[in-house]
Parts: C-alpha cells; sequence; structure tokens
C-alpha cells in the first residue's frame, strides 16, 4: 500500500464504497479511543511531564511499528533520496504533538478535542490554495464556517476548572490542529506519487518526531520531578500502544478497504465522544455553549468530509 492508496487516489477491487456492520462497529470503537487520548494525556500529565510522555509515546510507537512492520516483511525506512522528506513530515509532527500535549496542560480535554479536530477544515482551506484538484466546494465552504463559528463559540466560553492562561492551551491546540493539517497536505504534495508505504510514513513521523520532543522536553521540562502510580503508567501505555500504535494501524487497514472519505465521515464523533468522556471521567464542566460550539465544530467537519455527489460511481 503506497501513499497515494492512503489518500484514495488508486482505486483497487477493495476499496469498497459500502462499509459493513463490522466495519462501521470498529469506526465507532477508533472514535471512542481517540476521544479517550485526550482524557489520557490530561491523566498522564498529573505524574510525568507532558512533552516527556509524548516523546515516551513517539519511542515505544516506533519501536513497536518496527518490530510489526518486520514480522510483516514490510520496510519502515525511507530511501536516502526521501528522508528529507521525512524529517519534514517529523518535524511537523513533533512541533504539532509538542503543542497538543503541552497545551492540554493549561486548559480543559474537553475544549482540547474541540480545537484539535478542526484539523480537517485546515486541511480543506489549505488543499484549496495548495492542492489543484482539491478545491473548495460549496458544501465544503458552509462547512468551514459552521466550523469556525463553532470555534468561536467555544473559545468564547470560560472555564472553571483551569487557571487564567486557559486561552493559551486552546490557541496551542488550534496551532496543533493546523500542524495536522500541514502535514497531511505535505505529504499528499510530495509524496504521493513515490513509492512509499504507510508503513514508512507513519515510522518517518514518529521516528524523526523524536530529537524534537525530546528538545522540548530538555528546554521546557527538565528537572520536572516524576511521579509514577498505575493510572499515569495505565495512561502513558494506553497514549503509546493502544493509540500510536494499535489504533491507527487499525486505521490504515481500513483505509486500504474502504474510500477514505467514507472513513473520514465518521471523524465527528471524535470530539463528541472526548468532551463526554472528559465530563465523565475528568469531571470537566460541561456548559450548554461548549456543546453548541461541538455541534457545529462536527456538522462542519462532517460536510467538509462528506463525499462529493456521484464522484464514486461505478
Amino acid at each position: 500500500m503506497t501513499i497515494r492508496d492512503y489518500f484514495g487516489g488508486a482505486k483497487s477491487g477493495a476499496d469498497s464504497a459500502h462499509i459493513p456492520a463490522t466495519g462501521v462497529v470498529l469506526l465507532v470503537l477508533l472514535c471512542l479511543l481517540w476521544g479517550g487520548n485526550m482524557v489520557s494525556i490530561k491523566l498522564s500529565n498529573q505524574g510525568v511531564p507532558p512533552i516527556l510522555t509524548c516523546t515516551i509515546r513517539s519511542v515505544v510507537a516506533a519501536l513497536l511499528l518496527w518490530i510489526y512492520a518486520s514480522w510483516q516483511e514490510q520496510r519502515v525506512f525511507l530511501a536516502a533520496g526521501d528522508l528529507k522528506h521525512g524529517a519534514a513530515i517529523g518535524g511537523l509532527f513533533g512541533v504539532e504533538f509538542l503543542m497538543l500535549y503541552y497545551g492540554i496542560d493549561l486548559t480543559n480535554a474537553s475544549r482540547a478535542i474541540i480545537f484539535l479536530y478542526t484539523q480537517p477544515l485546515w486541511t480543506a482551506l489549505g488543499a484549496h490554495f495548495f492542492l489543484s484538484a482539491e478545491r473548495l466546494t460549496a458544501t465544503k465552504s458552509v462547512g468551514l464556517i459552521l466550523s469556525f463559528a463553532g470555534l468561536v463559540t467555544v473559545f468564547g466560553t470560560r472555564p472553571t476548572t483551569v487557571g487564567h492562561l486557559y486561552w493559551v492551551g486552546d490557541l496551542m491546540e488550534v496551532g496543533a490542529a493546523v500542524l495536522w493539517a500541514a502535514t497531511s497536505i505535505y505529504i499528499k504534495r510530495f509524496m504521493l506519487d513515490k513509492p512509499i508505504t504507510h508503513y514508512q510514513t507513519l515510522f518517518a513521523q514518529l521516528f524523526f518526531s523524536i530529537p524534537v520532543l525530546a528538545a522540548g522536553w530538555l528546554f521546557f521540562e527538565w528537572g520536572r520531578p516524576v511521579r509514577l502510580d498505575t493510572l499515569v503508567i495505565g495512561a502513558v501505555v494506553y497514549q503509546s500502544v493502544v493509540i500510536a500504535f494499535a489504533s491507527y494501524l487499525l486505521w490504515f487497514w481500513m483505509i486500504h478497504r474502504y474510500q477514505v472519505s467514507r472513513l473520514a465521515a465518521f471523524t465527528f464523533l471524535t470530539p463528541l465522544s472526548g468532551v463526554i468522556l472528559s465530563g465523565v471521567l475528568l469531571e470537566e464542566q460541561l456548559t450548554t455553549l461548549l456543546f453548541a460550539g461541538l455541534v457545529l465544530v462536527a456538522a462542519g467537519l462532517y460536510l467538509v468530509n462528506r463525499p462529493d455527489r456521484g464522484r464514486y460511481k461505478r
């Protein structure tokens, strides 16, 4: 499976427009897992500095991916001529997660996941200017407007369970979403037609992010204490093994079999599950305005990701 397959550029016989019931269940499971990721970060931050946790996550996930790919007889290292692209996406990935993990330390998990999952909106906007084949349509434009309205709505609420710098954390989560979008656009523009598999792309993001994150840990967090208990260790394992390794492999497995646009339409469930889990597990205050912003962002996500009518008819 090449990068073109990942982004839906190649249509194989297995690339079905219909997602069966088992596939829908797996997609809902993935959205629940990804929604719970923000909760787990908030929990691990109670004992391990956030950027150190993110560094550990990349190291563990990269090692597990290398072991799994070797078992599957797949290469994970890029060819020498493509290393510059690996370093670029790894650098973007590293700064993205530095902002994500550090930002969530300043704001609520329920707010953070809404801001982070505006990523498809920034992707659609960036693709309009940098990818000639992906111009904005009227439907996508409405989706952008709805989600931006949701973004403003959530940003305008005042959380009571975090400090006065919550707005810095909010902006860092938006920055992480923009960098996530930039990574996707970079891959589509410079790596789409190269013989690079998704194993190599994912490994490059993890591997080349390690020095960026390690530098961030040394610069911002050196000397901060580490306090380990069962909950903190479990949260770090969840982020490293369940999310960064297992869930991403399951996602790639599904992308290989179903149209990526059909799968992406389910992403609006992730911020929904994240907000609910934040309220249940972290007892965060979930206000009416927060839910209003969530609904607007989710509706925008759906419209941006919805397949164009008739595009995939065969």
